[in-house]
């Protein structure tokens, strides 16, 4: 059983521990061809938490160290000696008990921890190559396996905005979508609350008991009743801006498609398009006057050739009419891929090589590849070494920079 004396909750552990370098970067992290086993009981996922909490430990170093050293528990031994390699000296895993105050405020408010390998981790955020490691989820897990259509857009949303958003908000979940948002207000909050009694899903900037902004309690509190609260944070964790992008990609991850309802032309309502083009998915966007700058940002995705979007049956053309619930077991029953070398121990000369090459503006990996005539696997490693080490920094599509 989880238990231990009081001790300072994860939000803080990670906001005192964790560089802001890192926590931008992270979810950039190269992909690792490892899909981990289910979970073996508390003490496992008390460990794996412990892993994805600890300093610099972002979603592919987490699952390359599961994958070279087979467990939780082993990675944790090893991951001193794999931060020394990186230059990291004095490093400290994060302390169980830091872990164990976290297990208590979610056995507090009912929370759930799925661990991604968990047969109930959502086969479609599983595709992603930066997937959340541990997720927190308050609700109905079950509305994760069903067909999901995110619906994001401007907090300070029109008259017209706001009746096209509940419009398609209950005309998707007739259709048998879950509809999914950050819980932001204005169009998030309107498809929430139209959502509602056919199944919505909102994914949290800061920890999954934390709601922000805090006009948002009530649809918050409703939501964990016939919805799903959900995050990959430590509880306790008060969002900053450098969060929401993380959010945003866990948004259009559970996903098929995202429907863009009204956004300028900065908002984080493209950073969700920019993230569901990146993973493959649907962009969708609702027309709006080109003289209204709320609606400048979905012009553009229109422009750029997104699917323009008059109502839910352009949807369903987009996407088609949603199949039988997916069992998100079936896509955890994957092979075993074959490990990734250790980290750590990648050729030197690589390493020297892509700071070289690197500098402040941003180069895509790929293109470091051909420029430095390097297999994807050794650059994937060695990149993740430098990270580690804070002398690189990635970037949304795969751009990497000095660090």
């Amino acid at each position: 059983m989880w238990t231990s004396t009081d001790s300072p909750m994860a939000g803080q552990w990670a906001e005192t521990q964790q560089p802001t370098d890192w926590l931008d970067a992270a979810f950039h992290d190269a992909p690792v061809a490892y899909t981990p086993p289910p979970a073996q009981g508390d003490d496992d996922r008390l460990l794996r938490l412990r892993l994805i909490r600890s300093r610099r430990v972002g979603p592919a170093t987490y699952l390359r160290l599961l994958a070279e050293h087979g467990s939780a528990a082993a990675a944790l031994e090893a991951l001193p000696d794999v931060a020394a390699a990186a230059g990291v000296q004095k490093y400290e895993v994060c302390p169980e008990p830091v872990v164990l105050a976290e297990l208590r405020a979610a056995a507090r408010v009912g929370a759930r921890m799925i661990c991604l390998g968990d047969p109930e981790y959502p086969a479609t955020l599983a595709e992603i190559t930066d997937a959340p490691p541990v997720i927190w989820t308050i609700g109905r897990t079950s509305l994760m396996a069903r067909p999901c259509v995110a619906l994001v857009g401007t907090r300070n949303a029109s008259s017209l905005g706001a009746r096209m958003t509940r419009k398609l908000a209950a005309e998707l979940g007739e259709a048998g979508f879950t509809v999914v948002s950050g819980l932001a207000r204005g169009i998030d909050a309107i498809a929430h609350g139209k959502s509602l009694e056919t199944g919505t899903i909102a994914v949290m900037a800061g920890g999954v008991d934390v709601v922000y902004p805090t006009e948002n309690a009530e649809i918050a509190a409703q939501i964990a009743e016939t919805g799903l609260r959900l995050s990959e944070q430590p509880f306790g964790l008060q969002p900053q801006a450098r969060h929401f992008p993380r959010r945003n990609r866990i948004v259009s991850g559970l996903a098929q498609g995202v429907i863009v309802v009204e956004a300028a032309a900065r908002s984080g309502s493209l950073i969700t398009a920019r993230c569901a083009a990146d993973q493959g998915r649907e962009v969708m966007a609702v027309p709006g006057h080109p003289m209204d700058s709320r609606a400048s940002g979905a012009n553009i995705l229109l422009r750029d050739g997104a699917t323009l979007v008059r109502g839910v049956d352009d949807v369903i053309e987009a996407l088609g009419h949603p199949p039988q619930p997916a069992n998100s077991a079936s896509a955890m029953a994957q092979d075993l891929q074959r490990p990734a070398a250790p980290v750590g121990k990648q050729d030197g000369g690589l390493e020297a090589r892509i700071l070289a090459h690197l500098g402040p503006s941003p180069v895509a990996e790929d293109q470091m590849i051909r420029d430095l005539d390097a297999s994807p696997r050794d650059m994937a490693q060695a990149l993740a070494v430098l990270e580690m080490a804070g002398r690189v920094t990635r970037s949304a599509g795969g751009m990497v920079s000095a660090g």
